[in-house]
Parts: structure tokens; C-alpha cells; sequence
């Protein structure tokens, strides 16, 4: 494990639900030493274990996001108000800065007619989430490999909908491995998006793997964007470790992160 050399110039974070097997308490002492600040993707009940042991959850969620299930349809609006209320108030009363929320799946639901849908269920929330200093952030999934379907797969259509509700309390995860499955071109997307961009998810492409040179990604290359575009936040480690050693693989790849 290393993190003394860590440059400082990139805010690390990971998903935990990519190394399930360990123990969330164990898993922040661990990672801790390897450099990471932050862990995406806690739950609410989850939030104390990792800042008793000094780091934020740096984008929270709770058991009833669902990603097939989200803003683009009217029929969940009145549920998810609910609960999002709920866990925006638990957001900011524990110190956490980004919720994450998810388009939906389309469900014969028009590219148009689903952005309309979800500009008018978050706006409401996004509201409610200027007022308590907690931003939600809505994830870019690729549809062709893991989410058949989801709405939210275009970069251009998450800008839109940033543009649309008009708010620095709405903003976009711009998952690396999924954008290059759907639209390649990471880079130049970066540079052009980035304001609109306000967290980060890596990955191997293909396969979601470790992000080194097994992939055809070029990592240090997109982290020196990250980077130059005078981004602030984390950039959180998403890929499934195949390594026996599966912290030493999030080692590597924090390293490799590491510009």
C-alpha cells in the first residue's frame, strides 16, 4: 500500500460496493492508508463508520434509489419526492455533499418526454437541496452493456437537463467507463462539459476491471484533464478488482490516478 507519495492534486475516493466482501469498518482503516478521502455510494446508517475513521462519504444513497426507477417517469415522482426529502435533510444534517439520482430506465418513455419528466420531478428537490448545501448528482450509465434501457445515456442529454433546471445544486456524474462504451471522445467531453460535471467514476473499458494498461483506457491522460479543467472534487475508483490482492489493486489504480 502506498499513499505518503500521493501528488494531492486528485481528491481519491471508492466504491464500496465493489469490494463487498470487506467489512465496511475494516475497509475504511484499510483504504485510508492507501490514500483515499472519500467512499461513494454509503447509505445513511453507513455515514458514521466511515467518518469515525476520518473520511466523508462523498456521494451517499439510501436502499430505495433505484436506478431502473427514476425521475423520467411521472408514476415514481410522488414517492421519490418523499424519500429524497428525507434523505437530503439526513444529507445535511450529517456533513454529506452529494446524493446521487438516476434518469430511469426509458420504458417506452421518449428521450424528450423523459427529460421534461425529470426536470420537473428534481426541480422541487434541487430547491430544497440549495437551501441545506447539498448537491444531486445524476449518473451517466451506458445502455448498450450494463443498463439496457436507461435513459440518461449521453452526455449532451445530462447537460441539457443541468441546463434546464439551472441550479449549481444539480449536477452530473460523468462515469468514465460508461462514456466510453456509449461515446468515446472522453477527453474532449471533459474539456467542453466539465462545469457541468461534479464527481467522477473510473473503470477498465471493456470489461470494468482494473484501469491499467489491460484496457483501453488512458488514465493518466483523462486525470490530467480532470485536472486542468480546475475540477475540485473526488474522482472515485469503480472497477471490480480481479486481483487475489483486491486492495492492492485499488492501489495500483489510485497510483495510476495519481498525476
Amino acid at each position: 500500500m502506498q499513499s505518503k507519495s500521493l501528488k494531492g492534486k486528485i481528491n481519491h475516493a471508492v466504491c464500496k460496493w465493489c469490494y463487498s466482501d470487506i467489512p465496511l469498518e475494516e475497509f475504511t482503516e484499510k483504504v485510508k492508508d492507501i490514500g483515499i478521502k472519500g467512499i461513494d455510494l454509503l447509505e445513511p446508517d453507513e455515514w458514521k463508520i466511515s467518518q469515525k475513521n476520518g473520511l466523508t462519504c462523498s456521494l451517499g444513497t439510501d436502499s430505495f434509489v433505484s436506478i431502473e426507477n427514476g425521475f423520467n417517469d411521472t408514476k415514481n415522482h410522488a414517492l421519490l419526492m418523499s424519500n429524497y426529502k428525507e434523505l437530503i435533510e439526513k444529507a445535511a444534517d450529517n456533513g454529506i455533499s452529494q446524493i446521487i439520482v438516476f434518469s430511469g430506465n426509458r420504458q417506452g418513455i421518449s428521450d424528450q418526454e423523459g427529460w421534461e419528466n425529470c426536470a420537473d420531478g428534481l426541480d422541487p428537490l434541487v430547491k430544497m437541496a440549495e437551501k441545506l448545501n447539498v448537491i444531486l448528482v445524476m449518473e451517466l450509465l451506458n445502455s448498450k452493456v450494463n443498463h439496457i434501457d436507461y435513459q440518461c445515456d449521453y452526455t449532451k442529454w445530462g447537460v441539457d437537463l443541468v441546463e434546464k433546471i439551472g441550479s449549481p445544486n444539480f449536477k452530473l456524474l460523468y462515469d468514465i467507463y460508461h462514456m466510453q462504451i456509449m461515446e468515446g471522445d472522453v477527453i474532449r467531453t471533459i474539456k467542453k462539459y466539465h462545469d457541468y460535471i461534479s464527481h467522477y467514476h473510473t473503470g477498465g473499458v471493456p470489461g470494468r476491471n482494473e484501469i491499467n494498461n489491460a484496457q483501453e483506457l488512458n488514465y493518466p491522460a483523462i486525470m490530467k484533464a480532470i485536472y486542468n479543467s480546475g475540477f475540485a472534487g473526488f474522482v472515485a475508483q469503480e472497477f471490480i478488482p480481479t486481483y487475489t490482492d483486491k486492495l492492492k489493486a485499488l492501489a495500483e489504480g489510485v497510483k495510476i490516478c495519481d498525476i
